[in-house]
């Protein structure tokens, strides 16, 4: 048997290294990738603001603590990463509606809501993020 014979072209498995650094994957991809984690996020969240919320509502003294506690660095930067989520998850959510009812599926369209939906997503934080800082 020679050599050419034994030798097959098997199936390439998928790690994510091949993912994050071989594959190329196109924008839209990386939009439908961002709504899964995005939506991910703002389910695990979901736990720790309602925490925050139930506090708040408590007590005068439950209100100030929270209101300290959100004022550190690392808790605001966190809770711009979920205003992030949140603007994103709505964004590609409705680009993903428009696509179920067969509009924007072609390659070009597909490239351009994509870019739209980054752009917007990114605009929305910064403009609910600027609140969110000050």
């Amino acid at each position: 048997m020679s050599t050419t014979a034994a030798k097959k072209n098997r199936p390439k498995y998928l790690s994510l290294r091949a993912l994050l650094f071989e594959i190329r994957l196109p924008l839209p991809g990386w939009i439908s990738i961002l709504h899964r984690v995005s939506g991910l996020m703002l389910f695990l969240a979901t736990v720790w603001v309602l925490y925050l919320l139930d506090r708040s509502l408590a007590s005068a003294a439950g209100f100030e603590a929270i209101q300290h506690y959100v004022s550190l660095p690392v808790v605001r930067i966190s809770l711009l990463i979920l205003v992030w989520a949140v603007c994103h998850h709505l964004c590609a959510g409705i680009r993903f509606l428009f696509l179920d009812l067969d509009r924007g599926v072609d390659r070009e369209t597909a490239r351009l809501t994509s870019w739209i939906v980054l752009a917007a997503s990114f605009g929305l934080t910064a403009l609910f993020g600027a609140r969110l800082m000050w």
